[in-house]
């Protein structure tokens, strides 16, 4: 059976907050009835406004189908999302801040310093996390493929940044891991 390509924090970073919200609520609330995994995805019937007939990829959580409005545009759906997250979690509940997305870095209203332990981590998250914000040099026909990245990315790093205590080491940490990359494209920097 094929593995799933993605996770909780992956459909959570990378799907629209009210879509993701809308899901997690029809998760909760129990709409999704016979569900199903077969070897490359997860189907279900999702109660809503009428009864939707939803499947999704495990390679790919916004692949699938949906006979609501969205769905049946090819457009990511509340549904869809909600069955991928049911797949995801195999019966378990979702915990706080899996249900929390981001939005925009806030204060965490705590001071304090980080440990040598949590400093690596953060590191380490911080670094993950660049690794959706690129510069952009492709064809035109993957720009959303490339957006919908650099959205993650910066969802991902902004329930980072509001994670931190208020300090001086926060700060040189953002100022020493997250800078904007060197584009030697831009008419400043060419010769002319």
């Amino acid at each position: 059976m094929q593995k799933v390509k993605y996770d909780i924090d992956k459909i959570r970073f990378s799907t629209d907050t009210g879509i993701f919200e809308r899901a997690v609520a029809l998760f909760e609330s129990g709409k999704i009835k016979k569900f199903m995994e077969d070897e490359y995805g997860f189907s279900a019937l999702v109660s809503g406004t009428h009864d939707y007939e939803v499947s999704v990829s495990k390679k790919n959580f916004d692949r699938g189908s949906c006979n609501c409005y969205l769905g049946k545009n090819y457009i990511l759906c509340k549904h869809m999302v909600a069955v991928a997250v049911c797949g995801v979690l195999d019966g378990k509940k979702l915990s706080k801040s899996q249900k929390e997305v981001p939005k925009g870095p806030a204060s965490s209203g705590k001071k304090g310093t980080l440990t040598k332990e949590e400093l690596s981590e953060i590191k380490k998250l911080i670094s993950s996390a660049l690794k959706y914000i690129r510069s952009y040099t492709g064809p035109s026909r993957i720009w959303f493929s490339y957006q919908a990245s650099l959205s993650e990315g910066c969802a991902r790093l902004s329930e980072i940044v509001s994670s931190l205590p208020l300090s001086r080491q926060s700060a040189e940490l953002l100022k020493e891991h997250i800078k904007p990359p060197l584009n030697t494209n831009t008419p400043a920097f060419k010769q002319g």
